[in-house]
């Protein structure tokens, strides 16, 4: 079956009961095709977090309907059994702090996530050598975190994040503490890596230096949220 990305219908999410209930998502509807590296925008308290985390499978949304890959795994409620296996073989999280376990080489850090999911050890450091040559950080493999640039640290964890080969990636303001270059030289590598292995990407940022960058742009506000066409600048 053909991948579908990542769909979403009419998505709600309610904090509480009765008078004090806070609808926190109304009815959002979102669409990331396969190699498409969208942003999601947004002040601060307008739903973002509430998105991902619902989108991340970490909470559960109220009503509505997900789509990730071929898979529904939520139509009013869990349709998937296990939503760490989900979490685990779906998607991949990239986080605004690269969050390596300093006692782990690079290479075991990557490879770390597909060796707790029954690929052998060999195997998984093997997948984690590839990505690293492709994020242009294999000299560092047997490096340790702290010996890392904050941009280095900053691929390593990309390299994580695709190293189960998800269908989809959650990036959560992953240019935040990066100076300019920095920051561009991540949202290349976001846009190459979805290219290369159709992986649908979201991007919630605020950062501005990456903004025009995207060619479709999902902006946030009260729960709601309002698609339009990004300016799509070229990233070379």
């Amino acid at each position: 079956m053909t991948s579908k990305g990542i769909q979403i219908e009419r998505l709600s999410k309610r904090y509480g009961e009765g008078d004090t209930a806070v609808l926190a998502l109304k009815d959002v509807n979102m669409h990331v095709a396969p190699g498409e590296v969208v942003g999601l925008i947004g002040p601060s308290g307008s739903g973002k977090s509430t998105l991902l985390k619902c989108l991340g499978a970490v909470i559960d949304p109220t009503s509505g309907r997900m789509v990730l890959s071929d898979e529904v795994v939520f139509d009013n409620g869990w349709r998937v059994s296990d939503l760490r296996a989900l979490r685990r073989d779906k998607i991949g999280f990239v986080f605004q702090a690269p969050y390596l376990i300093p006692f782990l080489d690079v290479t075991d850090n990557v490879a770390l996530l597909p060796m707790l999911a029954g690929v052998p050890n060999d195997e998984a450091r093997e997948r984690a050598g590839e990505l690293l040559a492709a994020l242009d950080v294999q000299h560092r493999a047997k490096a340790m975190p702290a010996q890392l640039s904050g941009g280095e640290q900053q691929r390593v964890a990309i390299a994580r994040g695709l190293v189960n080969r998800p269908p989809v990636i959650l990036a959560d303001e992953p240019t935040a503490p990066l100076d300019s270059v920095r920051a561009m030289a991540v949202i290349r590598i976001l846009n190459a890596m979805a290219r290369r292995f159709q992986t649908a990407v979201v991007v919630v940022t605020h950062d501005e230096k990456i903004i025009p960058t995207f060619k479709r742009i999902y902006h946030i506000r009260d729960g709601i949220t309002h698609e339009e066409e990004g300016e799509g600048r070229s990233l070379q």
